[in-house]
């Protein structure tokens, strides 16, 4: 069965090595053990606490002298320091063949073709009715298109572009490398400094805009990529490396007195801060990217991809003329509330009377010391300062819409 499954994937344009693990695990039952990454061990030692994620088992924070949710966040954005997070789960996919940019323009709302060599973006993949089915951070890598996509929903992303794949017409294949490469994210102001060390002499990391990759060694290591982005504001790279290697280039890095390895509860407040969604929580298929405020992955109005559409779900998004269509609702950030909003918790107006929408994501903010929110209300009251009432474990108590992100972001420029 396995066998046909390949035959079949192959005529859809995927390669045999990465098809049936594809197929196989994609429908795999919900007692399926979880996975683990190629540092499962090094977490263990480091005194990580492992919780399930995305079908992993990965350390929702460390009990270390630096560890804990709250200590491993402010770490990441001090001053000449930076985290190190596990971000294997992840889905990584390589695009080939001389139309892999036209058909990625099928699937995805971004100007793929218009990317330079080494440039990447985010980017949404969207349904036939617009809704957002993942977000995604696509590189030009030259001879490939390099993807990586969320690791809970990277099965069914793969799924859905078999099913594309075999409506187009093209020369195009789709690589998953799977568990060839781990990939770990450095982030915060000392990141650059840090994997500079392990970089070959001569990498100019001042040269490297933000939203930029590149193949290269790390620690003498072929055959691993670099691109400087991020999912918490701040400065830093995710880097892709052989899974063999992962552990001695972690430990390399950890080794490093300014390098803090992170988990999961400070990558969330992190990202929460820095405005950035969560996908399966501020976003999802039934939100298109209007409601969720990402129409700027689109371009601009005069933008090619404004102006063409051609990806799925275009005519629910934008006029013929390429201005965005009205929705009813909109994505927005909240404060002023004296506890913490968890998600599902219900948004009312001024008055609260009159329910207007409700939580995505909540926490407490680390830096700024009060409680943060994001979420969607009604479009009319989705203007900053708008007062808004919450309600918090059954009492209502006083916010106002507030901009994003709620920590001012450090993303790397390059100087002039």
């Amino acid at each position: 069965m396995l066998k046909s499954a390949t035959s079949t994937l192959l005529r859809r344009g995927i390669k045999p090595t990465t098809a049936a693990a594809a197929t196989t695990r994609s429908f795999a039952s919900s007692d399926e053990p979880l996975v683990k990454t190629a540092l499962y061990n090094l977490h263990k030692d480091l005194g990580g606490d492992m919780v399930p994620f995305a079908g992993y088992e990965l350390p929702v924070l460390y009990k270390a002298e630096n560890g804990g949710v709250m200590k491993e966040h402010l770490w990441c954005r001090a001053d000449n320091k930076s985290a190190l997070f596990d971000v294997s789960h992840m889905g990584q996919i390589r695009w080939h063949g001389k139309d892999r940019a036209a058909f990625l323009e099928k699937i995805v709302v971004g100007d793929i073709a218009g990317l330079k060599e080494g440039s990447g973006c985010l980017s949404l993949v969207t349904n036939e009715t617009g809704g957002i089915i993942d977000d995604t951070v696509i590189t030009n890598a030259g001879e490939y298109i390099y993807m990586v996509v969320n690791g809970a929903t990277k099965f069914g992303d793969m799924k859905h572009f078999q099913e594309q794949l075999d409506k187009f017409d093209g020369d195009v294949t789709m690589e998953y490398l799977e568990d060839s490469m781990q990939l770990l994210a450095l982030q915060g102001p000392g990141a650059a400094e840090a994997v500079s060390k392990l970089l070959p002499s001569g990498f100019d990391l001042t040269k490297m805009a933000f939203m930029t990759g590149v193949e290269t060694t790390l620690d003498g290591v072929d055959g691993c990529r670099i691109t400087r982005c991020g999912y918490t504001g701040e400065d830093g790279f995710e880097i892709a490396m052989p899974t063999e290697n992962t552990v001695s280039i972690a430990s390399k890095l950890i080794s490093d007195p300014t390098v803090n390895p992170t988990g999961l509860g400070a990558r969330d407040s992190l990202r929460l801060e820095a405005g950035l969604c969560l996908y399966g929580h501020d976003l999802n298929e039934t939100i298109n990217p209007v409601q969720a405020a990402l129409a700027w992955t689109m371009g601009g109005p005069k933008g090619r991809r404004r102006k063409e559409g051609g990806f799925l779900g275009a005519e629910h998004i934008l006029k013929p003329d390429g201005k965005l269509q009205k929705v009813v609702k909109k994505r927005v950030g909240i404060k002023g509330m004296k506890a913490p909003a968890r998600e599902g918790a219900e948004i009312y107006d001024a008055a609260g009377e009159n329910k207007i929408g409700e939580v995505t994501s909540g926490t407490f903010s680390p830096c700024l010391k009060v409680p943060i929110a994001m979420g969607y209300v009604e479009t009319p009251l989705s203007k900053k300062g708008t007062e808004i009432s919450i309600k918090i474990r059954g009492k209502m108590q006083k916010a106002e819409i507030s901009p994003m992100p709620f920590v001012e972001s450090r993303y790397y420029r390059v100087p002039e």
